[in-house]
């Protein structure tokens, strides 16, 4: 937590804009929120929120439903991208879009210690999701996405998916809602602790996109 909260000033340094930092814990016992009021206490407008266990979707829904910002930034809680690179996001570096999101597949991208099976997976996942309900995006799962703050507040309580495929009916109700989505290259360091388990949570992830397409038919 303390490389999060790091992380969380560096981000808002290079911002250099009015923020609000929402921490949720989701139904966490390992202490997580003792220690995110530890370390995040003293930024400016930061709050926890905490929910019973419901996944990255709960959530992600619940900090949205608590912001209030122009613009909603998600991010990994490990910063796996340089928080510096924020401002590939925000104006004035970016002004026409209404969800912008992290690439790690666009020419300018850096991927740095990623098993080559990890990539691969990522790949035939994500020609899934460009055949069942996304043509054209290329990485839908990478966690760094910028969202107007009216947009992301009327998209998310539409979301049925609470699981790693919670992205995939984001993009594809941003879509369907006439949002321009525009995909930003970042440096990336692949964390070998990540929550995410591709040979159990992939099953799952590829009936979800599959029931997200049914829904959107």
């Amino acid at each position: 937590m303390e490389a999060c909260a790091q992380g969380v000033r560096r981000a808002l340094l290079a911002a250099n804009v009015d923020s609000e930092v929402i921490v949720v814990d989701d139904g966490s016992r390992d202490g997580t929120a003792d220690q995110a009021n530890r370390y995040m206490a003293s930024i400016a407008n930061y709050r926890l929120i905490q929910i019973p266990h419901k996944g990255k979707g709960g959530a992600l829904q619940a900090g949205v439903a608590a912001s209030s910002g122009q613009f909603v930034f998600l991010a990994d809680a490990d910063w796996s991208m340089p928080p510096e690179q924020i401002v590939r996001f925000l104006p004035p570096r970016l002004s026409d879009f209404d969800l912008a999101i992290a690439n790690r597949e666009l020419s300018g991208s850096e991927r740095h210690g990623e098993p080559q099976y990890r990539h691969l997976l990522g790949r035939v996942f994500n020609r899934w999701v460009q055949l069942a309900v996304l043509k054209g995006i290329q990485d839908s799962q990478c966690g760094f996405k910028c969202i107007r703050g009216e947009l992301a507040r009327r998209l998310f309580p539409q979301i049925q998916t609470q699981g790693w495929a919670f992205d995939v009916e984001l993009l594809a109700l941003a879509k369907r809602d006439g949002a321009k989505l525009v995909q930003q290259p970042i440096d990336w360091d692949f964390n070998a602790d990540s929550r995410i388990r591709p040979w159990r949570h992939a099953p799952q992830m590829a009936l979800d996109v599959l029931r997200i397409r049914n829904r959107l038919r």
